[in-house]
């Protein structure tokens, strides 16, 4: 049976944008029909296995967890370039 975007997010209790950016990272499988893309639910589970997801039985339901965190990476050298401190250290010389 394949779902559409909203139907796979109601299944797996995830939000919508959830699902568009994990198929479009290629993260889960899709078909697509000519605009549409759909979800085969069962091959979508297999592939948020290998992907390091875990569907935790709720009272709803099936509920993914896991995964990679959304957070981005923090720098990880000070910002380089002058500052306002950094130029006021120095008197600019004449010319």
């Amino acid at each position: 049976m394949l779902l559409t975007a909203k139907e796979l997010a109601q299944e797996l209790d995830v939000h919508v944008s959830t699902v568009r950016r994990a198929y479009r990272t290629g993260r889960i499988p899709y078909e697509r029909l000519c605009k549409m893309y759909l979800f085969d639910l069962e091959k979508v589970r297999h592939a948020m296995r290998l992907n390091g997801f875990t569907l935790v039985a709720t009272e709803d339901g099936l509920r993914a967890t896991g995964g990679d965190s959304g957070r981005r990476a923090q720098p990880i050298s000070p910002r380089l370039g002058k500052t306002g401190a950094s130029i006021a250290q120095k008197p600019r010389g004449k010319k």
